[in-house]
């Protein structure tokens, strides 16, 4: 009993915080008593919510109290110290407002460590040792602590529920089955256990099975997100290098252009202001010479007026007037007040070149014309000629179908016979011609290919200034676009002419008026 005495004292004495001896005890407003180093330490953790609370009441307190030593609890510790009392085992576990509590023990209960569900009552280690040392406990059920043991009692007749109605569903105790749910489909709960254990099985494979096919399936998006990445990162890496090497050619080509435009510049104007000097010299020469030719007008000695006329009467070569360029138009409009009719000569056409719609289209065909043998006739290459010569201004249009043509000009004389360079367009120095195909453009002479750049139509116009020694190329669509420009002497009349490359390309001069 004696010994009974200093454990109630000891339960008394101790602090619920720290569950040893009270150190500089202290008391709450409701009464309870703490360590002050342990209620200001469980205070300080509540001092944001502004509410501080008794640990084992749980009553409120605001403001935060103002502790102070209890001068007479502490003495009686200490005296109780001398006696013998001392600080609870290191391993005595009370149980916490969160434990399942011992339900044996009295006073103040320490923490269960198993229920046992035939008893439906849960044991601290001390009073659990009857279970594991006596036969009539060998067959209990002990699980871990539970605070919802009283949940497997039946209310109605306060018998565990060792049952379970499938019928309706739920657990049951001996008397329910033979009661209320008489003639239900009724089994043990331990067997119902064990088909819904299967059941929690199969379902956890099912689920552990779709997890990994999720994996897999997050994985391969994962995988595809990256390739997406990836491939754009590469189609953006190459679009820039493209981007930067066209705004180099394009900045290289108009550096170019503007090269080619000033020294196109410098050179005209330079020309224009000889020609300028030589027609103001002329014109002066001319003054000068008219002067003197009015004074001999008016001499009445008629010998001394034929001495004189033929040295004055001769006049030194004019300067020719065509050395003056015209500018070129820079609209259709423009071209079209030069427009010319103009019809292919059958005489010229290779035998393999249908000629229709007036004379205007010609069409590269398999099978030999019935042409008769004319001397002008281009005998290999598949070209034909104007019947018209063309000088000063000029321009045409002309509009192709299939692989490709030639659209050219050529001298009368260029040769005709055989299949030799003096007789295809653009390979002599008789005749220039535009390369259209179905990807690009070309200018060609004399054997000589100079690639052209511009947008690609099936219409070509062509411009003509004879004597100024203009000939210039078109792509003609809604607007017109330079595609290249010959500046040249030319020293016979010009005619118009088309090549063509494969079977079924056909060419036509288009009528403009």
């Amino acid at each position: 009993m004696a010994q009974k005495g200093v454990q109630l004292d000891r339960e008394t004495f101790s602090c619920s915080i720290c569950l040893d001896l009270l150190k500089d005890p202290v008391a709450t407003p409701c009464g309870h008593s703490y360590c002050m180093k342990c209620i200001k330490g469980f205070w300080d953790g509540e001092d944001e919510k502004k509410i501080h609370s008794c640990p084992q009441c749980r009553q409120s307190f605001t403001p935060r109290p103002v502790l102070l030593k209890n001068t007479m609890l502490a003495a009686l510790v200490e005296e109780l110290k001398k006696t013998g009392l001392q600080a609870a085992p290191a391993d005595l576990c009370y149980a916490g407002a969160e434990d399942v509590a011992c339900d044996v023990c009295t006073g103040r209960k320490l923490r269960a460590c198993k229920s046992c569900l035939v008893c439906l009552i849960s044991y601290c280690d001390k009073h659990l040792q009857p279970h594991y040392e006596l036969p009539a406990f060998e067959k209990h059920k002990l699980v871990e602590p539970s605070k919802k043991l009283q949940e497997n009692i039946c209310s109605r007749h306060d018998e565990v529920m060792k049952m379970f109605c499938r019928t309706d569903q739920q657990c049951i105790c001996y008397l329910c089955s033979v009661d209320e749910h008489k003639g239900h489909d009724t089994v043990s709960a331990a067997a119902e256990r064990t088909e819904r254990q299967r059941e929690l099985e199969g379902s956890r494979q099912n689920i552990q099975q779709r997890i990994q096919d999720r994996e897999k399936e997050v994985k391969l998006l994962q995988q595809e997100v990256e390739a997406v990445n990836g491939s754009a990162d590469k189609a953006v890496e190459d679009s820039e290098k493209m981007f930067t090497e066209l705004i180099r050619l394009m900045e290289k080509r108009s550096s170019d252009v503007k090269q080619q435009v000033r020294s196109q510049q410098k050179s005209e104007v330079s020309r224009v202001k000889e020609l300028q000097e030589k027609l103001e010299q002329e014109m002066a020469e001319l003054k000068r010479r008219d002067a003197e030719l009015k004074l001999l007008s008016h001499t009445e000695d008629h010998n001394q007026f034929l001495h004189s006329y033929p040295s004055l009467s001769a006049l030194s070569e004019p300067t020719h007037s065509s050395s003056i360029n015209i500018p070129e138009p820079t609209t259709r409009a423009g071209f079209l007040k030069y427009s010319q009719e103009i019809t292919l000569d059958p005489n010229t056409a290779c035998t393999h070149l249908l000629l229709s719609e007036g004379g205007r289209k010609a069409t590269l065909m398999e099978q030999q014309q019935s042409y008769s043998s004319h001397p002008d006739r281009f005998t290999d290459y598949p070209q034909v000629l104007s019947r018209e010569s063309l000088t000063g201004r000029c321009y045409w249009e002309v509009e192709w179908r299939g692989a490709g043509v030639f659209v050219a000009v050529a001298y009368k004389n260029i040769s005709r016979a055989g299949g030799g360079r003096e007789c295809g367009f653009a390979y002599n120095d008789k005749s220039w011609a535009l390369v259209c195909n179905l990807f690009s453009y070309s200018f060609r002479y004399n054997s000589i290919n100079t690639p052209v750049s511009g947008p690609l139509s099936f219409r070509v116009g062509v411009y003509l200034d004879h004597r100024a020694g203009i000939l210039s190329f078109y792509s003609v669509s809604e607007t017109m676009t330079l595609l290249h420009r010959v500046q040249t002497t030319f020293t016979q009349p010009l005619h118009a002419g088309v090549g063509l490359y494969e079977h079924g390309t056909t060419a036509e001069l288009c009528k403009l008026k």
